[in-house]
């Protein structure tokens, strides 16, 4: 494949799409997968794609833990992340005023997202399984009575109007998404200054500590530690870690240090720090 073919979560018009068009570009193709797991078969196949979009994380929600372990039985690597704001938009058909609706239809989390805009309404609110979905469904049976939460490339392309824009109740809500390759397709990143890795140790007193002082030892910067319990275990734990580094030579020696501490050491990737957009 010449061209980015990137396998994202959800329909034309959702976010992971709007987030694929700002790391590549707005002609990016992308397929469309119904469920998480369906993206990691899809950018684990090369004659199906060339990676993936994924969201792993949200400024209000948290972590999106399943998504750590799908990323962590793959073969796919972490080759950039891009923090994305999610504004959603209140959309209709064509002509149709607010005075108009009677029921605002979207997933549950957006409609939660805005409800302080929404409880200003005598509005029936329908919960459905995907924004960009409710986009395409209203833009086909043209109801002038109902109107979708969704994000301004679904206005584009299932050409809806915006009859109110950012009616999300907090401003500052940003979504993390992963730019995932296959292994063996994955080129080494110029300028990375981020690694994210996976690692357990023997969960003996004081074992987690260890691993601490050393990326400390190596004047990393931890970002994120996100911990899971280990599968048929008596409760024991595996760790996420995001560490970020002035250069490259430093997060070698962090990961020789950190090896030497733990019983699992795997690394993700290592790539340049996401940029909000």
């Amino acid at each position: 494949m010449s061209e980015e073919i990137i396998a994202i979560q959800g329909y034309e018009g959702c976010f992971h799409q709007e987030a694929a068009r700002h790391f590549y570009s707005k002609d990016v193709k992308v397929v469309c997968c119904d469920t998480f797991r369906d993206l990691i078969k899809v950018a684990s196949h090369k004659k199906e794609s060339t990676g993936a979009i994924m969201a792993i994380e949200n400024s209000i929600a948290g972590s999106i833990l399943p998504n750590y372990n799908l990323l962590q039985k793959s073969n796919l690597k972490i080759v950039g992340e891009i923090y994305m704001q999610i504004r959603q938009n209140l959309l209709v058909n064509v002509g149709t005023s607010l005075n108009e609706l009677k029921e605002i239809h979207s997933h549950p989390m957006a409609l939660q997202q805005c409800l302080k805009y929404l409880d200003e309404h005598d509005w029936k609110l329908v919960e459905t399984e995907d924004t960009a979905l409710s986009a395409k469904k209203l833009a086909k049976n043209k109801s002038p009575y109902i109107g979708v939460i969704a994000s301004k490339l679904a206005a584009d392309i299932y050409d809806l109007e915006i009859a109110a824009s950012n009616i999300h109740t907090m401003k500052y809500n940003y979504t993390r998404f992963l730019v995932l390759n296959r292994e063996e397709d994955a080129k080494e990143v110029d300028n990375a200054d981020k690694a994210s890795v996976y690692f357990h140790t023997d969960n003996s007193k004081g074992s987690l500590a260890k691993v601490l002082n050393k990326i400390e030892e190596a004047d990393i910067n931890l970002s994120k530690l996100q911990s899971f319990p280990i599968p048929g275990s008596d409760w024991k734990y595996s760790f996420h870690a995001d560490m970020e580094f002035e250069n490259y030579n430093q997060l070698q020696n962090a990961l020789k240090k950190i090896k030497s501490v733990t019983e699992e050491l795997k690394v993700y990737g290592v790539y340049k720090k996401g940029r909000n957009v």
